[in-house]
């Protein structure tokens, strides 16, 4: 049986090599080439690996690479700082002996960060390691939606993402980013545990129903925590553009707050306002 660390850990180098061209890393792009990006034999002397072991490492067989062998890789790859930590955290998991069927606890949000979910003036979220929505706050709610017009197992961020309603025609312009962002979080956390059965429930599913999702899905792109701007378009206020970011909770990898906030004093902040005020009249009918 393949070792699930080292079958992701093949996969990784494989989407990393495809990503790269002969002109990247000075080398001539020769005849016709049969594959995308750098051959296999290619990175091998690059990395001044052998390219049977190199190859068995893309296998996925039985190969357990030293961290001289991983700086190797990393440099003849062009990994960022985000990128090589993966690589890392794959190939050690990968030296291990196979893992054991874990047992897997619900996530649980404490008390006191539901209390200040509530206090906060902004839109916040609370997501699990696999992109469960956790818990919201009334602001999120104004800026989202209601999440009880969902199944409980269907309030993940990843499987809204591709709800038809976001990837039709009329998605956001930011829709493709943002998607990779979380992709790119949803990976992060496979490579703590890649055979949990959420993970493999989330991704089995849009595997199955969406090819957007497997295009973007093969790329391997990695997020740890990550921050970015999005566009909301509200019919009510108008558009509203907020920044968002991620804050880790307790947990190895835990949950992570999502937050949305606005410049004060800006349109967005007064759109934002009005948005929650109307939010609150309606809830309070």
């Amino acid at each position: 049986m393949t070792h699930p660390y080292a079958r992701e850990l093949g996969d990784f180098l494989r989407a990393r090599r495809s990503r790269l061209r002969p002109g990247d890393v000075g080398l001539e792009p020769g005849g016709r080439r049969k594959v995308a990006g750098l051959r296999r034999e290619e990175l091998a002397l690059l990395a001044g690996l052998s390219t049977d072991y190199y190859q068995r490492m893309e296998q996925g067989r039985e190969v357990r690479p030293s961290d001289d062998v991983l700086d190797a890789l990393a440099g003849a790859l062009g990994l960022d700082d985000e990128e090589r930590r993966h690589l890392f955290t794959l190939a050690r998991a990968a030296r291990r002996p196979m893992p054991a069927p874990a047992g897997h606890e619900p996530e649980r949000v404490p008390d006191s960060t539901r209390r200040l979910l509530q206090v906060m003036g902004t839109p916040a979220v609370v997501l699990g390691k696999h992109l469960d929505l956790l818990a919201w706050n009334p602001m999120a709610e104004a800026l989202l939606g209601d999440p009880a017009d969902y199944p409980p197992d269907r309030l993940n961020m990843l499987l809204l993402m591709f709800e038809p309603s976001m990837t039709d025609d009329g998605r956001c312009a930011d829709w493709e980013q943002q998607a990779l962002d979380y992709i790119g979080m949803m990976r992060t956390a496979v490579a703590t545990d890649p055979t949990h059965p959420r993970a493999t429930a989330i991704v089995g599913e849009l595997s199955i129903r969406s090819a957007e999702f497997r295009r973007l899905w093969s790329r391997h792109d990695v997020r740890e925590r990550v921050s970015g701007t999005k566009t909301f378009r509200i019919p009510e206020v108008g558009d509203i553009v907020l920044d968002w970011d991620t804050y880790p909770l307790p947990g190895n990898p835990g949950p992570v707050m999502l937050a949305f906030t606005a410049e004060p004093g800006t349109p967005d902040a007064d759109r934002l306002q009005l948005l929650a005020t109307l939010h609150a009249s309606r809830t309070s009918r």
